[in-house]
C-alpha cells in the first residue's frame, strides 16, 4: 500500500475555555501536532472576537469552517481540514423543545481531497442520558440530509463527533446499521470497532479526572462510556474507505491536567484495501 494515500482524521470535544484552558491548550496543541490529521472535528470550541480555540490547537495549514448555531460564549462545533473544502452545509438539530439552550448541529462539508470528492461530517446531537429520542430524530435528519448530498456515488463519507451515545444506543445502532429508525436505514464502520474490538474504548470516564470532578462535579458518578466516533459509511459490500487503525487521544494527563473532559479519537484511513486494490 503507498503510504501516502494513508489519511487521518480526528475528533476531540475540547471543553470550552473551563477548566485551565491555557494549559490545556498547551496539551491539545501538541497531541494535534503529534497524530497530524487531515481532517478535524471538534465540538464545544469558542469562536469569538478574542478568541478561536480551533486556531489555538491546530496552528496553521488548515481550512476552518465554524457552524453558526453557537451559544452565548461563541461554544459550537467546527470542522477543520488540510485539503480544500469545497461546499458547508449545516443542519439545525433543534427538532422539538428539549434541545433548546444547547448548540446541538451538524456540520457537513464536500472536501477536494486527493483522491477526488469526500463528504466529512461533524455531528453534535444531544448530550442528556434522557434524550435518545432526540438523538434519535437529529441522527435520522443527519443521514438522510447526506444520502440526498453523496447519493448512490462511491463518494467516501466520514462521519465523526461526539455523539453522546453508546455502541448499544439506537441512534448508534442506527449508524452502524443493526437497525432502522424512521422507515431508513444505513451501514457505517465504527472505526473504533473495525480496529481494536476486544476494547470498549471509553472517551468519557472517570480514568479522566476531568469528567467527574470538572465545574459543578455533575458527573461524579459516571462509571465510562465510549460516546465519540468516527464513522465511515459503507456501499452495499462494505465501506468506502479501509479502517487501518483507531486509537484514542489525550487519554492521559500531564501532571495534574488532562487535556479535556473526554478523550479524543484518531483513525489512519485508505482508499486502497490491504492487498493493493482501490476500495470497491
Amino acid at each position: 500500500m503507498d503510504g501516502a494515500e494513508r489519511f487521518r482524521v480526528a475528533t476531540l470535544n475540547v471543553f470550552g475555555l473551563r477548566e485551565d484552558w491555557l494549559r490545556r491548550r498547551e496539551l491539545i496543541a501538541a497531541g494535534f501536532a503529534e497524530f497530524g490529521p487531515q481532517l478535524v472535528a471538534l465540538q464545544e470550541v469558542v469562536t469569538s472576537d478574542s478568541v478561536d480555540q480551533v486556531v489555538d490547537v491546530l496552528g496553521d495549514g488548515y481550512q476552518i469552517v465554524h457552524h453558526a448555531e453557537r451559544e452565548r460564549d461563541g461554544q459550537g462545533i467546527s470542522i477543520a481540514s488540510r485539503w480544500p473544502i469545497t461546499g458547508v452545509h449545516e443542519i439545525d438539530l433543534q427538532l422539538g423543545p428539549r434541545p433548546a439552550g444547547f448548540a446541538c448541529s451538524a456540520l457537513v462539508t464536500e472536501i477536494a481531497a486527493p483522491t477526488g470528492r469526500m463528504v466529512f461530517v461533524n455531528h453534535l446531537p444531544d448530550w442528556q442520558l434522557t434524550h435518545e429520542a432526540e438523538r434519535e430524530r437529529q441522527t435520522v435528519a443527519v443521514a438522510r440530509f447526506i444520502e440526498d448530498l453523496a447519493g448512490d456515488a462511491r463518494v467516501p463519507v466520514v462521519v465523526a463527533g461526539d455523539m453522546d451515545a453508546t455502541p448499544d444506543a439506537a441512534s448508534i445502532r442506527f449508524w452502524t446499521g443493526k437497525q432502522s429508525l424512521d422507515g431508513i436505514s444505513v451501514c457505517y464502520r465504527d472505526c473504533w470497532t473495525a480496529a481494536r474490538p476486544p476494547s470498549p474504548g471509553h472517551t468519557f470516564t472517570p480514568e479522566n479526572h476531568l469528567t467527574t470532578t470538572a465545574e459543578v462535579g455533575d458527573w461524579e458518578l459516571e462509571l465510562g462510556r465510549r460516546i465519540d466516533y468516527i464513522l465511515v459509511r459503507c456501499s452495499d459490500h462494505g465501506p468506502s474507505l479501509y479502517v487501518e487503525d483507531c486509537r484514542r487521544l489525550f487519554d492521559k494527563p500531564s501532571g495534574h491536567t488532562w487535556p479535556s473532559d473526554h478523550f479524543g479519537v484518531g483513525a489512519v484511513l485508505s482508499p486502497v484495501t490491504p492487498t493493493g486494490r482501490p476500495v470497491p
